[in-house]
């Protein structure tokens, strides 16, 4: 074992002469805190779809599916990238691959401020998606190797949680710069933030805190032996199955048919509309650190936490769904409430993987957890445009509660699928922890920090 997961304390330049900074000082903080601004951004370009949709089907004269295909594309990309990225980052590092991902969102946003064509718009959505998928997971890296794993648990949550600051900018003052600037001025102010933050992470952020690299690093022709054992561990696909499960629901409500949902659905008013996606971001933030303190006193219960958020997501929806008519605004509210909770819970996926697979693996670890939750946001985009077009081939202009009900009920076939594979795989993790360290498994089960 590393010296970087022997001890758990703060200041260890004593204990391990590599380190150059203190793991959890205040280096550590200044440079996850760069890293963080540009997954904001990310964040914010990932949303901006959520708010621009409905103007979106009238710029380019699109159906539903056609509009859906825009976050698809995008969310296709990103879960395209993961692997491969999650492997190219344990070998180059955190700094050039977010770095490389800011510049291709800040391109891509800059050209998305100016098409006016579908395809067009399609071709700048996939450079936003593959930079987007360059930057979370780099950031994860950087949470790993700069803070001692006792507060990895915490400082995991509080990305997630910062990292919502972006769906709230994207929630109401897009929404608003949308219908006071225009398309083109609010698409390109967006992308001009990109260019400040391409200086502030050139000067700030470092890949790790030790003198030699080779701690952190993998060699080329150890990618593939990685990634193959990164699979292996069940403790790595119940992680994934995670993300999977607790992430979609929220995504797909946030970054496209929420915004529709809740306006041409429920008649609500765009205001109101996009106060709710606040309220989402807000959930968040208060929940976030709720959960990382589950997850750091209760290691052995992370997959019954998700277990609990999911069926409580799956129980809102079917009560709105059901519901004869319009339901009524406190029944909405309880709705975005309990679905964003969802978002702090695929955090737990992150955890998981870190705790079963060694640090030279974190990258490609990282990368297969947050598949999950984008193949699943995918999946449901996809289904929920689909059936739209159905129920409603006038587009978005004739869509009522009644076309919404059979599209938002496809999310219960991807929750199901979760469920099931969530069940399964933490048998199985538990079971190998069993086997493989029975003395770890005693400790996390009675509670013990882990790493």
């Amino acid at each position: 074992m590393t010296a970087a997961i022997q001890h758990v304390g703060g200041d260890r330049r004593s204990v391990d002469p590599a380190l150059r900074f203190s793991l959890g000082g205040r280096r550590a903080w200044v440079v996850w805190a760069a890293a963080l601004a540009v997954y904001v951004l990310a964040v914010f370009h990932r949303s901006s779809l959520g708010v621009a949709g409905l103007l979106a089907a009238h710029r380019f004269h699109i159906s539903s599916a056609q509009l859906a295909t825009f976050t698809m594309l995008q969310l296709a990309v990103y879960a395209a990238m993961q692997i491969p990225v999650g492997a190219i980052l344990d070998r180059v590092g955190s700094k050039r691959l977010i770095l490389t991902g800011l510049l291709m969102m800040t391109a891509a946003q800059a050209a998305f401020a100016f098409v006016s064509s579908y395809a067009g718009g399609l071709v700048a959505r996939f450079f936003v998606g593959m930079g987007d998928a360059m930057v979370f997971i780099s950031l994860m890296r950087i949470v790993a190797l700069w803070f001692p794993p006792a507060r990895t648990p915490m400082v995991t949550q509080l990305t997630g949680l910062f990292g919502q600051l972006g769906a709230l900018l994207a929630a109401r003052p897009l929404s608003a710069a949308l219908h006071g600037l225009g398309w083109t001025t609010s698409f390109l102010l967006a992308s001009s933030i990109g260019v400040l933050l391409a200086v502030v992470l050139v000067v700030i952020v470092k890949d790790s805190p030790y003198a030699d690299h080779r701690r952190e690093q993998l060699k080329v022709r150890e990618v593939g032996r990685a990634l193959r054992a990164s699979w292996r561990q069940p403790g790595t696909r119940l992680g994934l199955w995670t993300h999977f499960s607790t992430q979609f629901g929220a995504n797909v409500f946030a970054l496209l048919w929420g915004f529709p949902f809740l306006v041409s659905g429920e008649g609500l008013s765009a205001a109101t509309a996009s106060n709710l996606l606040m309220l989402m971001v807000v959930t968040t933030v208060v929940t976030s650190p709720l959960v990382a303190q589950f997850v750091a006193h209760h290691p052995f219960s992370r997959s019954t936490l998700v277990l609990g958020i999911v069926l409580a997501i799956m129980t809102v929806w079917g009560v709105v769904l059901l519901w004869p008519g319009r339901a009524p605004l406190w029944l909405l509210v309880v709705l975005v409430v309990v679905t964003a909770i969802g978002g702090p819970g695929s955090m737990v996926g992150f955890d998981l993987a870190r705790t079963f697979n060694p640090p030279a693996r974190i990258g490609s670890a990282t990368g297969i957890v947050n598949v999950g939750g984008f193949v699943a946001s995918l999946t449901v985009v996809f289904l929920i445009g689909f059936v739209l077009d159905r129920v409603a081939p006038g587009g978005p202009r004739t869509y009522t509660i009644d076309s919404f009900r059979p599209a938002m009920a496809v999310q219960y076939l991807t929750w199901g699928l979760g469920l099931c594979q969530l069940v399964r795989y933490r048998r199985r993790a538990r079971r190998g922890l069993l086997h493989d360290d029975p003395e770890r498994y005693a400790a996390l089960k009675a509670g013990a920090l882990h790493t």
